[in-house]
């Protein structure tokens, strides 16, 4: 058996923030996966000026920037025409721009920062069971090995065995829509120090450069194939985009259906809840991974403090902080999905009113605020 203080499921980028904020402060972690190897794919494309200000003070903001793509702006169009333009530029932060960077470029360096530290991943190790009594945490796996630790932490995604082994519900749905997602290089006008959202009488389409020339691409689609063809992106983009652009190549692609919920509370005993094991809601904003990575932050100074003497109804402050602001995120990506897959007919109102928001500088600085992640300060 082994002993820890945290022993910490799932490897994925709020596993690996949490595990390197805790070892910096001295405190022993275990970090199991159940994968075999971290991701090698994209995904999460987008880390906000907040998450950019929190992972500084584990010193990975730096690498990070230096491997991503700066995006100042994230306009809304249709077609051609700007309805809205959300500037980050000027916001209080030394960070004023979405870095456009893969989520494996986000683990790899996330994972060197842990082993810098001392710490690893011990991987594929699949969790079975928990139990707890009111002084430790034992976890069992299937190859039969146990670990005892003080607190045990569920970052381990939106199916987490973590949460349900400790009971906790998960409260939502899900949207009916297919999304198609994909990384294409393109031809033709696709800027690279800008988000794109493109709403056309046929839906969405989201564009964003990425640090190797290639763009990210996702957009709405029923009846989506498991892995889009370059075809494919070619006819969305004809479709709903500005017009003029042309898919060379497709390097990844995948389709993916959108949950919305959350964890009915953080905390049970101790085991705590982090990432997608607490919340998982639609990509619009470019929320997900960012929220995990804040919410690792947090919670690595409220176990890091309890283990130092602290009262542990720290860890209730962090599950009564975080979850509210999961609440206002879901929310808000709720509203944005809503609204970009609105009836056809409804469409062309939508833009109009868009538009008219675009004009209100108030109303576009507090989205920038929003969408920056600052306004969870």
């Amino acid at each position: 058996m082994t002993d820890t203080d945290v022993l910490i499921v799932g490897a994925g980028p709020t596993g690996l923030t949490l595990a390197a904020a805790l070892l910096l402060q001295g405190v022993s972690v275990t970090l199991v996966d159940r994968q075999a190897e971290g991701a090698n794919t994209s995904r999460a494309a987008g880390v906000n000026a907040r998450s950019l200000e929190v992972l500084d003070r584990i010193d990975v903001t730096r690498r990070l920037v230096k491997e991503g793509v700066e995006a100042p702006r994230f306009t809304i169009r249709d077609r051609a025409a700007t309805l809205l333009t959300v500037d980050f530029s000027g916001l209080a932060t030394d960070y004023p721009f979405t870095l456009l960077v893969p989520q494996s470029t986000t683990e790899r360096l996330l994972l060197e920062r842990v082993r810098e530290l001392g710490g690893d991943v011990i991987r594929p190790k699949t969790l079975v069971t928990v139990a707890q009594d009111a002084a430790r945490v034992t976890a069992t796996f299937d190859d039969g090995d146990t670990v005892s630790a003080r607190y045990l932490v569920g970052a381990d995604g939106m199916h987490s065995t973590v949460r349900t082994q400790a009971g906790i519900g998960f409260t939502g749905g899900a949207y009916e829509h297919e999304f198609v997602l994909a990384d294409a290089r393109l031809r033709g006008d696709a800027p690279t120090d800008e988000v794109r959202l493109f709403w056309a009488s046929e839906g969405l389409t989201v564009v964003a450069p990425l640090p190797d020339g290639a763009f990210r691409i996702v957009a709405p689609m029923d009846g989506a194939p498991e892995h889009p063809s370059a075809d494919l992106v070619q006819r969305l983009l004809d479709d709903r985009g500005p017009g003029g652009l042309v898919v060379t190549d497709v390097v990844w692609s995948s389709r993916f259906r959108i949950h919305h919920r959350v964890a009915d509370d953080y905390r049970a005993g101790r085991v705590l809840l982090a990432g997608d094991a607490a919340h998982v809601h639609s990509p619009a904003g470019g929320q997900g991974m960012n929220l995990g990575i804040q919410d690792a932050i947090a919670l690595a100074d409220a176990l890091a403090a309890v283990l130092d003497g602290a009262p542990d109804t720290r860890l209730d402050d962090y599950a009564a902080t975080r979850r509210p602001i999961a609440e206002q995120v879901v929310a808000l990506t709720d509203r944005l999905t809503r609204l970009a897959t609105i009836p056809r007919s409804l469409r062309p109102l939508r833009n109009a009113l868009l538009g008219l928001v675009g004009r209100m500088p108030a109303l576009t600085r507090a989205l920038a605020a929003r969408l920056s992640g600052l306004v969870y300060r």
